[in-house]
């Protein structure tokens, strides 16, 4: 048993997963009270249930992210992760969750929710925003259940070291459940994910299908973590959570060729991502251009508004962050095709 599935909510932890109509190949499905027949406007078999619990999918993505399949649960986006994850350890009223802004948006929107206190512990801006180990640690709330750690970062774009998180890890340990956040990982120059895995049972990774590989529209993700813990937080989620059409798409972009051509567009990515820095940094009206290990840049500007409308005017979209505590001037900039790059540099040519 992990030392973190001890800090769930009890009435949690006492859960009976639901118990839905089987299924075997070759049998008529006469138990799930579906239509017989295909829907009109669709060739699929969409008719059917989709699998309760996807299990191909579960084993597919659990080979992909080296981990057994009782070790992965897959879910709709990494966002529905940290719901279960709010839900499961934190009872409304009487826990906390501790978050180092600026950060995910999300981690405080379950919380509130779930009625859940939030600990902001800010991360250190005038040290490229490294965290705070030793204020996270020092200060840990009697009542935090969970520290969410999004690394690389959103939205400044810096990876924390994988030491510094294997040290928090360890130092709050019987304490809370530590979950990281990884969704920007393939675009990163380390991936600690095995490690922090390997090395401490309090702490969950979370990662998505939604950026390398192109799939936000199919919604699905991946925690991943102790077996305990992932096999309570399975009896939060509905049956046939997952979509046919999202199954199909996930698995058919888990295939040796799909592979390879993500391979191969993160690499062109990572190009662009430092191009596009480059030519940003010789404007005037920039500032500074923080490192990043994501497939976006954070970009301090003299003036964060006249950038964004320069950029909507020549048809591009970017985020203004600078109405946020610790990114006041910032921009979030994703890094698109060399095209689409181009388009927004000759946009902000005016600063």
């Amino acid at each position: 048993m992990s030392s973190a599935i001890e800090l769930a909510r009890p009435e949690v932890r006492k859960l009976v997963p639901y118990r839905a109509a089987s299924y075997a190949d070759g049998l008529v499905r006469l138990n799930a009270n579906e239509t017989p027949w295909p829907s009109p406007v669709s060739a699929a078999d969409l008719n059917r249930y989709p699998p309760e619990k996807p299990e191909l999918l579960t084993q597919r993505l659990a080979e992909y992210y080296g981990v057994s399949p009782d070790k992965l649960l897959v879910t709709r986006g990494s966002s529905e992760a940290i719901d279960l994850l709010i839900r499961g350890f934190c009872a409304a009223g009487q826990d906390a969750i501790v978050t180092c802004p600026p950060t995910f948006g999300m981690y405080r929107v379950y919380a509130d929710v779930q009625g859940a206190r939030v600990n902001e512990i800010p991360l250190q801006a005038d040290q490229g925003y490294a965290l705070d180990a030793d204020q996270i640690t020092r200060n840990w709330p009697d009542d935090g259940k969970l520290l969410f750690i999004c690394s690389p970062n959103n939205p400044t774009g810096n990876r924390h070291d994988t030491d510094e998180l294997n040290l928090i890890c360890n130092l709050l340990s019987g304490q809370a459940l530590v979950v990281i956040d990884a969704a920007y990982t393939e675009f990163a120059d380390e991936d600690p994910t095995y490690e922090l895995l390997a090395a401490n049972d309090n702490v969950v990774v979370l990662r998505t299908l939604s950026k390398a590989f192109g799939l936000a529209g199919a919604r699905c993700g991946a925690l991943l973590g102790a077996a305990d813990v992932v096999g309570m937080l399975s009896c939060l989620m509905p049956p046939y959570a997952l979509s046919t059409p999202c199954i199909e798409a996930v698995l058919a972009c888990l295939g040796p060729d799909a592979q390879a051509e993500v391979t191969t567009r993160i690499e062109v990515l990572r190009g662009e991502r430092g191009r596009l820095a480059s030519a940003l940094g010789e404007l005037n009206g920039i500032e500074s251009i923080y490192p990043s290990e994501a497939n976006f840049l954070l970009v301090k500007a003299t003036d964060s508004r006249r950038c964004y409308e320069l950029a909507k005017a020549g048809g591009v979209l970017i985020r203004n962050f600078g109405w946020e505590p610790g990114l006041e001037g910032c921009l979030r900039i994703t890094v698109g095709t060399r095209d689409e790059n181009d388009r927004l540099i000759k946009s902000l040519a005016e600063l």
